[in-house]
């Protein structure tokens, strides 16, 4: 209920008005069924703005750190992400992100929306990064297809640690679903589900036009201020490889079957 509040009264309307958001292949987004819709990730914003401009509700996997702040603002965030109907994900280690795909395969199970952000945090630079392969993991465990995003312009209105957003137009872009269906029960293939976590995130890069670094936005962060410097000629993720070595895979599995 709170949700809907939010969306077509309190907040909603609101973010329209202020950040007046272009959407291209809405119609990408199933209007029914479960889905997952991945993208980048490159502001707070991000969690407000893509859900104001769909049709059906969606659900994030938000990081659990919303859920425990400090004080009486922790607090009224925490609520806030409850009441939105969003689910804390604890980022540390292994069993957590075992944790992660365990709520959101609820999620899906029920036939709804699951939004996530395959890189695993925000972007800090305004570059796309290595996706984790979570995303992966569920869409072929669940049998759901994926639909790539792309916010375009939510750095610019606020990069981390800008509290108050610039009241700046900003597109959000949908992709075509992508169906991982053939590889229906390979989700504990490694070789499988990285390459299908490039492949969407392959098409998320075509979407944001954003340049690509192929190391986990985490790692690279913890590395400090010169690892973060823009390298020159930063490729995109090898899609055409990747999509050669499924094939292997798939070949290998048939030759045992």
């Amino acid at each position: 209920m709170f949700y809907l509040l939010l969306k077509h009264v309190l907040l909603g309307p609101l973010l329209r008005l202020l950040f007046r958001p272009r959407t291209e292949g809405l119609e990408h987004v199933p209007e029914t069924g479960a889905a997952i819709v991945a993208g980048n990730h490159l502001s707070f914003s991000d969690h407000f703005l893509m859900p104001a401009v769909l049709r059906r509700r969606i659900t994030f996997l938000a990081k659990q750190e919303y859920f425990t702040g400090p004080g009486l603002k922790g607090r009224l965030t925490a609520a806030f992400f409850r009441s939105a109907g969003q689910i804390p994900v604890d980022r540390s280690g292994k069993e957590a992100g075992q944790a992660a795909i365990r709520e959101g395969l609820r999620v899906l199970a029920r036939g709804e929306l699951l939004g996530i952000y395959p890189e695993g945090t925000r972007s800090h630079d305004g570059r796309l990064y290595k996706g984790k392969v979570g995303v992966a993991v569920m869409a072929l465990k669940a049998g759901v297809p994926v639909v790539p995003c792309a916010m375009v312009g939510t750095f610019e209105i606020q990069p981390p640690g800008k509290v108050v957003p610039r009241i700046r137009r900003v597109t959000i872009r949908f992709g075509e679903p992508l169906d991982f269906s053939r590889f229906a029960g390979m989700e504990n293939e490694k070789a499988v589900v990285r390459a299908v976590t490039d492949e969407i995130m392959y098409r998320v890069l075509a979407l944001s036009g954003q340049e690509y670094v192929d190391e986990y936005a985490a790692t690279v962060k913890a590395s400090g201020p010169a690892a973060s410097a823009a390298p020159d000629g930063a490729a995109a993720p090898e899609a055409p490889g990747r999509v050669r070595g499924l094939r292997r895979v798939l070949a290998r599995r048939r030759h045992r079957d």
